[in-house]
């Protein structure tokens, strides 16, 4: 299994729908500009049986500094961008255990 690139994606959907590398490169740099806009402003983008992006917010703690332990660092609260995946996406992912399970031996 590997890594997929948007370079990757567009040239393989340019290869199945017949339109040109730069029409879908900018479909999907619009998608995915449209879908960080959104959350931006704090709204869920929730995209049917592919899943959910929303945003939350993470609770302030306090961390270790690893180079002098007994430093506390203080970690401000911040907003995080959260996916859900939907049932479709979840089954489909579900099968590919004996791959994974495969590929890690």
């Amino acid at each position: 299994m590997a890594t997929i690139t948007k370079r990757e994606l567009v040239i393989k959907i340019s290869n199945e729908t017949g339109l040109t590398q730069q029409q879908v490169f900018d479909v999907i740099q619009r998608t995915l500009d449209s879908i960080t806009d959104s959350l931006s402003n704090g709204d869920t983008v929730v995209m049917r049986n592919f899943g959910a992006f929303q945003v939350k917010e993470t609770k302030a703690k306090i961390g270790r500094n690893p180079k002098d332990p007994d430093k506390d660092v203080p970690i401000p609260a911040r907003a995080v961008v959260k996916f859900k995946p939907g049932k479709e996406m979840k089954e489909q992912v579900a099968r590919t255990l004996p791959l994974i399970r495969e590929r890690d031996k």
